[in-house]
């Protein structure tokens, strides 16, 4: 059974992925370490997941789990990388799908900023969502949960 799995801690489109959820009736796993409090929707198909405070705990839930016929959303590129390795679909909350074959320049274009920032040249982080994103997130989760669900039936 198709699920989605959110890394949630800094997930700022969980609203978005429990519409999407909702719509198709799929289960969501909302994975968190419980360093932000998160308010659960209330919802049947949404369940929520406290893992402990260990560095990693919520990526290894997450990887320990997804399938290929699952989607992750995460902006977290080690375990986009780790999803992908499983056959796994990931969109980040930018809208733009992590695949195979962009993975690779993920992880370094990660490392180079790790790197500049502890020279002190980095940036602060991601700009803040606009409108637009949001509707390109949708979109790209939507893509990625139709493909999953178009996937021969295991028997």
């Amino acid at each position: 059974m198709t699920a989605i799995y959110v890394d949630a801690d800094a997930c700022p489109v969980r609203e978005e992925v429990y519409r999407v959820a909702t719509r198709l009736r799929l289960t969501v796993f909302v994975v968190s370490n419980g360093s932000r409090p998160l308010r659960p929707p209330g919802l049947p198909n949404i369940q929520m997941i406290l893992v402990g405070n260990k560095a990693d705990a919520a990526d290894d839930w997450i990887a320990e789990r997804v399938t290929e016929r699952d989607v992750c959303v995460t902006s977290d590129i080690p375990l986009a990388a780790r999803c992908l390795a499983k056959g796994a679909r990931v969109v980040p909350p930018s809208g733009r799908p992590l695949t195979k074959a962009n993975i690779g320049n993920a992880l370094a274009g990660r490392e180079l900023a790790r790197h500049l920032r502890e020279l002190g040249t980095g940036g602060g982080g991601p700009a803040p969502l606009t409108r637009q994103d949001r509707s390109r997130f949708l979109s790209a989760l939507d893509t990625a949960v139709q493909a999953v669900l178009c996937l021969p039936k295991l028997t």
